[in-house]
């Protein structure tokens, strides 16, 4: 499956996703992105490092930064988290995640297993970063359609 930047709108529900960022961040002083790209056939992880970092992820006060990077076409993903998330979290959840995304995304769900992650992931970092009063948002919550 080849999706253009047109197709690759249509396989995520970019409203859904946003409203699931936003539900997450709801409970949480973390910060999470999701970053869309089109087909590429270098290293996933290694664009993903990249975005990470571009994308402003280790710049939240609290290192509490998650970025959930996906390559529609090519069905994978990578779940970043900052020192902050990732310090905290059994060893096994990242797996975990993994796997949940991995469901939806078998069966061409890429918006489904999106927003599984989200949840998974807000309730996590909820766990470890609740929300305070003061929090503000630190990051945007639009979903970053990747050239």
């Amino acid at each position: 499956m080849i999706l253009t930047r047109r197709g690759l709108y249509r396989a995520i529900d970019k409203n859904r996703v946003e409203k699931a960022i936003e539900a997450a961040e709801s409970i949480t002083s973390g910060e999470v992105r999701v970053a869309v790209s089109p087909l590429f056939w270098g290293n996933v992880q290694k664009v993903a490092d990249r975005a990470f970092d571009r994308l402003g992820m280790r710049d939240t006060a609290e290192r509490n930064g998650v970025l959930l990077f996906v390559v529609p076409s090519r069905r994978r993903f990578v779940v970043l988290g900052d020192t902050g998330i990732h310090e905290k979290v059994h060893p096994g959840f990242w797996e975990e995640v993994a796997e949940e995304i991995s469901r939806h995304f078998r069966n061409s769900d890429f918006t489904g297993g999106i927003v599984a992650a989200l949840e998974r992931l807000s309730t996590e970092l909820a766990a470890h970063f609740p929300r305070r009063s003061d929090d503000i948002d630190e990051l945007p919550n639009a979903v970053e359609f990747l050239d």
